[in-house]
């Protein structure tokens, strides 16, 4: 951490900011605050440059033209890539996920390079996939059933670098048939949940924390948490069978 407050980098929110992603940034400052710690979120714009001294970092969704946007900053201030390859965490969604890629191309059938954070490749799927995503964690220090909602067109292909976050039970996640979602390489993790991600998923939050400051996180009695959980996994459960926890 900077000296003693814990610094939340919400990267590029006037353009990736599409479906309430900034949230996750507050979720995390929330948690880290009811532990004790001093946390504050730091907005990143395309009017910024990208600091590499940050302790956490999350990006959101977006569409095409904003992709672009961000992809051409990230790649003009590299202070991302500067952060994870020191191993600051990163949590990347949906179109983050691409952004951070080799490559993804558009539905234009444009072909946009990315910054190679993740050894991945993105194209359009056949279909959008829109609706509950719901699996269970590949990751160490992940033990709970993951929840989101998901809403994109673009599949996303792991290369050997890369692992996926977690087997998929219900939803699409990473493209048809591949029955992952989510890329994690080194200290980044990408997801295709919206929801805010972190709301609906406390114990990835933690990780992050944990990570971020090198402490154990203890567990904070959130009812509400524990409530939106068992209320979005029934559901899950209903329409796609998964076990519940």
């Amino acid at each position: 951490m900077t000296e003693s407050t814990l610094v939340i980098g919400l990267v590029l929110p006037d353009v990736m900011g599409t479906y309430g992603d900034g949230g996750n940034a507050l979720i995390l400052r929330q948690r880290a605050r009811l532990r004790g710690y001093d946390a504050e979120v730091l907005p990143i714009t395309l009017a910024d440059p990208v600091p590499a001294t940050c302790d956490v970092y999350t990006l959101g969704g977006a569409e095409d033209y904003a992709q672009r946007l961000a992809t051409r900053h990230l790649a003009r201030y590299p202070g991302l890539q500067e952060a994870a390859g020191r191993g600051a965490p990163v949590l990347a969604i949906c179109a983050a996920i691409q952004v951070l890629g080799h490559w993804y191309e558009t539905s234009e059938g444009e072909r946009v390079e990315g910054i190679s954070l993740f050894d991945l490749t993105t194209s359009p799927q056949a279909t959008r996939s829109i609706g509950e995503i719901a699996g269970e964690p590949l990751v160490e220090g992940l033990t709970q059933s993951l929840t989101g909602f998901e809403n994109h067109r673009g599949g996303s292909a792991l290369g050997p670098d890369a692992r996926p976050l977690q087997r998929v039970t219900r939803g699409t996640g990473n493209g048809a048939g591949a029955a992952v979602d989510g890329v994690v390489q080194g200290s980044v993790i990408g997801t295709y949940m919206h929801g805010p991600a972190l709301a609906r998923n406390p114990e990835l939050a933690d990780l992050l924390l944990a990570r971020a400051t090198g402490d154990e996180q203890k567990d904070i009695d959130l009812p509400d948490v524990d409530l939106l959980r068992r209320e979005r996994l029934g559901r899950a459960a209903r329409e796609g069978a998964i076990p519940r926890r």
